[in-house]
């Protein structure tokens, strides 16, 4: 966001598409929304914690000018924008008028708007640490510094670390550990607790899909193409799921596999992972990576821990 009234327009365009359009928004104001304000010094981890939030299902905006909150709480209470949850991020890149953000919070208690205050800090150390890693330059510093601006913004910080709910030092974290004590501390996700598991098939003769975290190549299995019958079908039928778990390799293949994925699978939620995409991939796409994905997911669906999708990608 460049400006204010940029900002405004990206906002607007965002709880309109939230709403579901021009559906519903009407008159009636009062719905209660819970808003989280995420702030703190640069580099301590705002992205990560608003990378969270947005995991747990909450809408959310990075950047946004303290004198923009309020009227983006206005539009979160109409009835109709379909925001129950939200999360903002607005810290020193908001510029001088980041004084106004005490101001802000106050206005928004007397309006009735439940908002939780995050403030997210680190040692001198760790700051100036992380922007030599990320040669990026302090924005309280550009021609300077960066332990000058980082001096500088504690300074300018410390009222509203003040009036903070929750105060987390991120100096000894990684990006996985912020995630989960704000997810422990902050949010109460229920189900959204559970890995979301994405099995996509696919055929290596397309190319495998780039959004996959794990890729499985199931080629050495039966290939039913050369069947003429079965060729036709596909990793549904069970006549290709007979064909392909014919014998003794498939069953080997899931005997190895099955366990790897209850090992990996609470790993992943332990360091905070919520989404994984597994991709498994044959020649066409047709018959064995299907068949092995339909297997997978009526294993992985009995979990308690997840929740399972198949996208079958080259099927017709």
């Amino acid at each position: 966001m460049n400006t204010q009234s940029e900002g405004q327009t990206e906002v607007e365009a965002k709880v309109t598409e939230s709403a579901g359009g021009d559906g519903g928004i009407g008159s009636e104001a009062g719905r209660s929304v819970d808003l989280v304000l995420i702030t703190g010094h640069s580099g301590a981890g705002k992205s990560e914690a608003i990378a969270a939030f947005e995991d747990c299902g909450y809408f959310c905006v990075d950047n946004l000018p303290p004198r923009m909150i309020g009227a983006l709480g206005e539009m979160f209470r109409l009835p109709g924008s379909g925001v129950e949850r939200a999360a903002v991020v607005s810290d020193v890149r908001g510029g001088e008028y980041f004084d106004e953000l005490i101001q802000v919070l106050d206005d928004l208690g007397e309006e009735g708007l439940h908002t939780q205050v995050l403030f997210l800090e680190a040692d001198e150390e760790t700051l100036t640490d992380r922007y030599k890693e990320t040669r990026r330059r302090h924005p309280l510093a550009p021609e300077g510094r960066a332990l000058e601006g980082i001096r500088a913004e504690r300074e300018l910080l410390a009222p509203l670390r003040l009036r903070a709910d929750l105060v987390i030092d991120t100096s000894a974290d990684t990006a996985a550990m912020l995630r989960r004590k704000i997810r422990e501390r902050m949010v109460d996700v229920g189900d959204d607790s559970r890995l979301a598991v994405n099995l996509v098939t696919f055929g290596f003769k397309n190319g495998p899909p780039r959004d996959a975290d794990l890729t499985l190549d199931v080629r050495f299995l039966p290939n039913p193409y050369y069947d003429e019958e079965l060729r036709p079908m596909t990793g549904l039928d069970p006549e290709i799921r007979e064909f392909v778990e014919a014998g003794t390799l498939a069953g080997e293949f899931y005997g190895r596999l099955i366990p790897l994925l209850e090992f990996l699978v609470p790993a992943y939620v332990t360091e905070g992972k919520s989404h994984l995409t597994i991709a498994i991939g044959c020649t066409g796409g047709h018959h064995r990576s299907v068949t092995v994905a339909e297997r997978l997911w009526s294993d992985l669906a009995q979990r308690d821990d997840v929740t399972v999708s198949v996208t079958h990608r080259d099927l017709p």
